[in-house]
């Protein structure tokens, strides 16, 4: 998370830098100061947060990375509110006059000493991360990569042991595959296997691979765990050794000494006449499968690759052969993930009656996936049977775990290895998406104009915001993070959705990282700063509103007891004027409170399906207002005012 809010950050120094110098006058060498120096830091955010778990000095340093991205975010936006409000053209024109003011010389003294002290804190963790780059970074590079490779293999090792007789729904993929592979067109065909993390790719493909009509057709046989870190030359040198431990010979000596370029022509010599099979499990990039589809023999000899991936575009920049063939994994039936959940949590393919319930409420939670429905099964076939009680339990700590004992952890661990893999912009734009509760049909849409809102979405020249944004979302999509739910008959996308583990994932990740906070009927303990609040059904008791001046976006859901006017002019009252998104939907307000029109960085309001009737010429005021939607409501006109914006 670190990463993805001081890539962000970086992006609105960059704007603030070229666009207005005038305006900042003194402060522009501390202002260029913090972006060099986050910019030197920000490639090693990412290897840093892989590793952070085990170390706590680690920890403690992203955090502070983290507090002072967003502390610089919010000097940044006071900056503007205070001195370019009340001039249509934003920061240019006028700014002389504004930045000569004699009214605005106490509040640039006080953002000037601001600034000034976060330049301080910027320069003491630049120091800190020259001597964490030593300790994490090239020196050891070769070691945590060996790590993280080992950590990831024993994920899919796990896979591979799982008997034939224990799985459920993999016979008719399992002979669709073996048709496409045992087939007798002569030439080398491509079969890719692709889904998201959990949905059982390896484990079927490998039931495929050792079938006896499998092994009996191929002379040569190779699988190949390729994951995230995969060195072409270790891969090849791989292959090499299993090849010539299936013909029962040592690998000679002068292949140790081999470049990358040698030992792709030692193996197309190998394989050149030869049927082979060869899988390459967990492959994460197009770059990876062109590396790799460099070192096979381009001959008409019947061999097949067998791909594994979680990954959309990689399925189908391997497979452009017209006989080549993509799978796509989809989740257990409802009945198939019963069998399974049943098998694993009772050794039988009965529940007693008295658990029936609570377990049907935990599996749906699974949505079919295995490595989830197994991993689960394995927590509650260790608990009382009698405790309909620690049942329950399970059941509201869902993803967490509320006995502790970490068997949860592994399919944490895989869906991680997806998020992890994303860019620091797609990173936030998921994590935003914690926001929504459970099982809700996100309106694709809706959440697009909030990114957009927020800043999250980079400008690009010749390219709409929205088709940028759309561009987020399909990406999110092919890398199997983000569920479609419905869509129009031409393909335009209409809902999309979380499965629930994932969603438990990002959620835990956003409350961690201080980024979003849920407040519900159960829990309304707001953190310190409260930067994006999402209201889920909870009534309106008195809150302390003093934690919202870091406020960028609030998003209600669902009040059962109406949010009223009144409320939400006390909530306002708060001041945050930093606030970019406020979506009141289905909210019963019958006016807009005066306060909504003080909120200067207001991208983004949405009014549908509530009570209001008029929209004032205060709406003027919003000189950024981007998006408004008044759907549902009972407005019948809009004010002259509106071209002001």
């Amino acid at each position: 998370m670190a990463e993805s809010v001081v890539g962000f950050l970086i992006k609105q120094l960059s704007t603030l830098l070229s666009q207005e110098i005038t305006l900042l006058g003194g402060l522009k060498s501390d202002v260029q100061f913090i972006k060099d120096e986050l910019g030197s830091i920000k490639t090693f955010l990412k290897e840093a947060e892989a590793k952070e778990d085990n170390d706590s000095q680690l920890q403690e340093w992203l955090k502070q990375v983290r507090e002072v991205a967003y502390d610089t975010e919010d000097v940044l936006d006071d900056f503007t509110f205070r001195f370019a409000r009340g001039y249509k053209d934003g920061f240019c024109g006028k700014v002389g006059k504004i930045y000569n003011s004699i009214k605005n010389l106490k509040a640039r003294h006080q953002i000037s000493l601001e600034i000034k002290d976060i330049k301080g804190r910027v320069g003491e963790i630049s120091a800190r991360h020259q001597r964490y780059q030593s300790l994490y970074g090239t020196q050891e590079r070769g070691f945590s990569s060996s790590r993280q490779v080992n950590a990831d293999f024993d994920i899919r090792a796990q896979s591979l042991l799982i008997e034939e007789a224990r799985l459920v729904g993999i016979d008719k993929p399992k002979a669709e595959l073996i048709s496409k592979i045992l087939d007798d067109h002569a030439q080398l065909k491509v079969v890719s296997v692709v889904g998201m993390g959990g949905l059982g790719k390896t484990t079927l493909v490998k039931k495929v691979y050792d079938d006896a009509a499998v092994k009996k057709q191929f002379q040569s046989h190779a699988w190949i765990t390729v994951s995230q870190n995969f060195q072409l030359n270790d891969i090849i040198k791989n292959l090499i050794q299993q090849l010539f431990n299936e013909i029962r010979q040592l690998v000679p000596r002068q292949v140790e000494s081999m470049d990358v370029l040698m030992l792709s022509e030692f193996v197309k010599d190998f394989l050149q006449e030869k049927r082979y099979i060869l899988v390459l499990d967990d492959v994460w990039s197009i770059d990876a499968w062109e590396a790799i589809k460099c070192v096979l023999p381009d001959c008409n000899i019947t061999s097949r690759v067998v791909n594994t991936t979680r990954i959309a575009d990689v399925a189908s920049a391997s497979c452009l052969g017209s006989l080549d063939f993509i799978y796509k994994m989809k989740p257990l039936t409802d009945k198939e993930s019963w069998t399974l959940f049943c098998n694993r949590t009772f050794q039988s393919n009965d529940c007693p009656p008295n658990l029936e319930e609570v377990a049907k409420k935990i599996l749906k939670k699974c949505e079919g996936l295995p490595l989830a429905i197994v991993a689960v099964g394995g927590v509650l076939a260790l608990k009382d049977k009698e405790k309909t009680d620690e049942w329950e339990m399970i059941l509201h700590d869902f993803g967490g775990e509320a006995d502790g004992s970490g068997k949860l952890d592994r399919i944490k661990r895989v869906l991680l290895l997806s998020y992890n893999d994303l860019p620091h912009y797609l990173k936030i734009c998921l994590l935003y998406l914690s926001i929504y509760p459970e099982d809700y049909p996100i309106d694709v849409d809706d959440i697009i104009l909030k990114w957009i809102a927020l800043g999250f979405v980079e400008e690009k020249e010749r390219i709409t915001s929205t088709d940028i944004a759309m561009r987020y979302m399909k990406e999110l999509i092919n890398r199997s993070l983000i569920q479609v739910k419905s869509s129009f008959a031409e393909g335009r996308l209409v809902t999309c959705g979380l499965h629930d583990f994932l969603r438990e994932i990002i959620v835990s990740k956003s409350k961690e990282q201080d980024f979003t906070t849920v407040a519900t009927r159960y829990y309304t303990r707001w953190p310190k700063n409260v930067r994006h609040l999402a209201i889920h059904n909870f009534t309106d008791d008195p809150q302390e509103f003093s934690s919202l001046k870091c406020l960028r976006s609030v998003v209600i859901f669902g009040y059962e007891d109406p949010l009223t006017t009144t409320f939400l002019s006390e909530f306002l009252s708060g001041d945050p004027k930093l606030l970019k998104v406020l979506d009141l939907h289905g909210a019963e307000l019958d006016s807009i409170p005066k306060q909504v029109f003080k909120l200067f960085h207001l991208r983004y309001l949405n009014l549908a399906r509530t009570g209001v009737k008029i929209i004032p010429k205060s709406i003027g005021k919003l000189q950024n207002l981007e998006a408004i939607n008044l759907e549902g409501t009972n407005v019948t006109e809009l004010p002259v005012e509106i071209l002001n914006l």
